[in-house]
């Protein structure tokens, strides 16, 4: 369990090897989701987060040999 302090401005700080184990940095957003048993926080997943591999594979073929040709085999 953790244990954080609001400040008058609404904002808490989150201690950091939970920052840690959450994979937070700095900019990055979280999710608040209300459940009957409380509350629960996580991570907002980048929408874009694999954009960066659009257009990778730049020929069509059978997946099984672009596979390999990605693995170096």
């Amino acid at each position: 369990m953790y244990r954080t302090k609001m400040t008058a401005k609404g904002q808490v700080t989150l201690p950091k090897d939970l920052r840690t184990k959450l994979g937070l940095k700095t900019g990055d957003y979280l999710q608040v989701k209300e459940t009957k048993e409380g509350y629960i926080i996580k991570k907002e997943l980048d929408k874009q987060r694999f954009q960066k591999y659009t257009g990778l594979l730049s020929r069509e073929g059978e997946s099984n040999e672009i596979i390999k040709e990605l693995r170096g085999e």
